[in-house]
């Protein structure tokens, strides 16, 4: 969508050049409430935008931010991974990254996408949190979508700054990285720039691309990609979602989250028969939380919760692609 936003800005200039009488389309484009033109010169240049890559990490949260960057023109927009080949995201989709950490050495943008387990221990890996305070020495832009806020905290990069994060990561990230917690859809804390769960990566990307070429080149990304959301009910937020449904969803999470907050508990070496939940398809390669036996076969589950379901009708699951 480049070259057409590009092919736009040719059509205009030309029709400039060539009629002194330009069509009233032409008039709005380039004479709007506020005096600015779609193309203007950016208020700063990214030339490079880097989303970081993982096993395990939560889809949208990149894929997102990469169709809003990727239309900033004259950028060059690519995934980083902590190895190259197929990386594999939280529900089992692979993406071949060519890129690594090791490969790259300066970001105008470096985007850390959240996850779930995976992300967490991550906070652990100093090879990465090394890298990103180095691409971050000359950043323009650091950012993180959901728990990815967990990654860039575990740098101390946002101690004592206005940040947001998943509402299940909120906890961690104030209490283990000493960010100051905002309730919003995404927070930026000078060059530091924040969103909360996975959806509210596109609103947070658009504001960061607001401020680099304006508010009218916005508009235009934002029509192109009908950028528009009307969800059919409410819903979504902590504040605004049944508080049953809440606490069985932090309930999940909780459980979950066991095998990486308490490593002792952890029941990983424990050999099972599938690689995702049967019930909700999130990747256990690498640890879960409760088992089964059933049908002479040992399931592994990302929690109790979903063991539960799964035992009140096991075919329903097992009989699903």
């Amino acid at each position: 969508m480049k070259k057409f936003i590009a092919a736009c800005t040719c059509i205009i200039l030309i029709m400039s050049c060539n009629s002194k009488k330009e069509s009233p389309e032409v008039i709005i484009v380039n004479d709007s409430n506020d005096n600015t033109s779609l193309f203007l010169q950016p208020n700063t240049e990214v030339k490079t935008v880097g989303i970081l890559l993982y096993d395990g990490f939560a889809n949208l949260d990149a894929v997102g931010p990469y169709a809003v960057f990727t239309s900033l023109m004259g950028t060059e927009v690519f995934f980083v991974g902590l190895h190259d080949g197929l990386v594999e995201d939280a529900r089992g989709m692979k993406v071949q990254v060519d890129t690594t950490i090791t490969d790259v050495k300066q970001l105008d943008v470096l985007l850390i996408p959240g996850g779930f387990k995976e992300t967490y221990q991550l906070t652990k890996d100093d090879t990465l949190l090394n890298w990103i305070r180095d691409i971050d020495n000359n950043s323009k832009y650091t950012a993180s979508v959901c728990t990815g806020a967990w990654i860039l905290g575990a740098t101390g990069l946002l101690e004592g700054k206005e940040a947001t994060t998943h509402w299940y990561g909120k906890k961690i990230l104030e209490e283990n990285y000493g960010a100051k917690i905002k309730n919003t859809r995404y927070a930026n804390s000078g060059k530091y720039w924040t969103s909360a769960g996975v959806t509210a990566g596109m609103d947070m990307s658009l504001a960061m691309l607001r401020e680099i070429a304006g508010d009218n080149y916005t508009k235009m990304v934002m029509l192109d990609l009908e950028y528009d959301p009307k969800p059919p009910i409410e819903g979504g937020s902590e504040n605004n979602t049944d508080k049953n449904i809440v606490e069985t969803l932090r309930a999940m999470y909780d459980s979950g989250m066991t095998s990486v907050l308490s490593p002792e508990k952890s029941i990983s070496d424990i050999k099972v028969d599938n690689k995702k939940d049967p019930v909700c398809g999130m990747s256990i390669r690498t640890h879960f939380s409760d088992t089964l036996q059933y049908n002479n076969k040992l399931y592994g589950f990302c929690s109790s919760t979903c063991k539960a379901i799964f035992k009140e009708n096991p075919e329903m699951y097992l009989n699903t692609k």
